[in-house]
């Protein structure tokens, strides 16, 4: 199913990628068509590489996998990033890898975090937002 890609910043996946891994405790949600992965108090996420250099988002309490998601990255055009309209907490916004035809592109991933994109890298603490 084809979406429309609505205004908002984009940014290249790995930029986007690279500065997800030093936020992974402000990630509320990530999911594509087939899995929504939900944080919790309990949970934490992983962020790394498969040995085939996919990019895999991993959902884990305590030491047991809860949920994985695996990215495929080969028709990522872009990420685009836009307030959370749909959500009831301000300030929280979605990032949506976009791919597929440049003709019709569509949503591939998402990543629900509790802030926007800034270019300053980690944060200080690890305490989740």
């Amino acid at each position: 199913m084809s979406v429309s890609v609505q205004a908002g910043a984009t940014l290249p996946f790995d930029k986007f990628w690279r500065w997800l891994k030093h936020h992974v405790n402000c990630i509320l949600r990530a999911g594509s068509s087939e899995v929504w992965l939900f944080d919790q108090e309990a949970y934490h996420w992983h962020l790394e590489e498969d040995q085939d250099r996919n990019p895999t988002a991993q959902l884990v309490w305590g030491k047991n996998l809860v949920g994985e998601m695996v990215l495929d990255v080969r028709e990522v055009l872009f990420v685009q990033a836009t307030p959370d309209a749909e959500g009831g907490e301000p300030g929280q916004f979605l990032f949506e890898v976009v791919g597929g035809a440049r003709e019709e592109p569509q949503a591939l991933y998402h990543f629900l975090l509790a802030h926007g994109f800034e270019d300053e890298g980690g944060h200080q603490g690890q305490l989740k937002h």
